[in-house]
């Protein structure tokens, strides 16, 4: 009797969350089909154009409601990785634009956060990371949804497990940069003609050269960098996993049973868990 009115009682408790978790989402998906389809050029004047404000404003309150919904889930550690997440996210990201690489590195942080606190951390660690970092580089802005769906994937992926080796990690990296380039395409042409950084310039004009059109030279360029990026961030994110003591590990949730390996009879004293495979 006791447990079922425990349930009973968890219950309505969890209809909130789920309909703020579910408004986030369709609030962010919402405002990259408004992206997609209204082809508003004056985003890349920055959050000061109507339409700036309207996808800042999408996607930052996203990512708050995604926050609220997981909030009472959260531990402590969790609350404290987020904002790290963005500032890495920032960081780096501003630094590989700025080197003019061919990948991007800017989604280090939603990936850590990710497997560390879960899909909906991660999701809301991207939009919030593309948001704040759009008041100052408006490029970043648009592509809000992308670095979204990148932090779920990045989530789900732990959830089954991926992280645990890094050959799988960096499968789950292919693919979720895979999907990750077809969603930014659109973006891409429609609002900046498929302007980059140089290093990815470079690569849409190679295969312009080759007689691709625009969307679909922006969309191999996608696909091939953003597979590369992710398989090198998630393999990254999986070593400083790999790296990590498990009694850190343990202070997350969700991590706890998702990420820490098993033990061989032999692990050191130090609390790292020795992977009973190889990497």
């Amino acid at each position: 009797m006791s447990s079922f009115s425990t349930l009973a009682a968890q219950t309505p408790a969890r209809r909130p969350r789920r309909l703020l978790l579910a408004a986030g989402g369709m609030l962010i998906v919402t405002t990259y089909l408004f992206l997609v389809l209204a082809q508003p050029a004056e985003v890349a004047e920055g959050p000061g154009s109507a339409a700036g404000i309207v996808s800042l404003v999408g996607f930052l309150g996203g990512g708050a409601l995604l926050v609220a919904g997981i909030l009472p889930m959260l531990s402590t550690s969790s609350l404290v990785v987020m904002p790290l997440g963005i500032a890495l996210n920032i960081g780096i990201g501003q630094l590989a634009g700025s080197l003019g690489l061919q990948i991007y590195l800017d989604a280090i942080g939603t990936v850590l956060v990710a497997v560390l606190a879960g899909p909906a951390a991660g999701a809301a660690t991207g939009a919030i990371s593309n948001a704040i970092w759009g008041l100052f580089n408006p490029l970043a802005l648009p592509f809000a949804a992308g670095a979204a769906l990148i932090g779920l994937l990045a989530g789900l992926a732990a959830k089954y497990g991926l992280f645990r080796r890094l050959h799988l990690a960096a499968v789950a990296g292919l693919v979720t940069g895979a999907i990750g380039g077809l969603v930014a395409a659109p973006v891409a042409v429609n609002m900046f003609g498929a302007a980059g950084s140089p290093g990815t310039n470079a690569i849409i004009a190679v295969f312009r050269s080759l007689g691709d059109k625009l969307l679909v030279a922006a969309t191999k360029q996608g696909l091939l960098s953003d597979s590369l990026d992710k398989i090198v961030v998630f393999v990254v994110v999986a070593l400083i996993l790999h790296a990590l003591p498990q009694r850190a590990v343990r202070q997350f949730p969700f991590a706890r049973t998702r990420v820490i390996r098993g033990r061989r009879r032999g692990s050191d004293r130090s609390g790292r868990g020795i992977d009973a495979g190889t990497a």
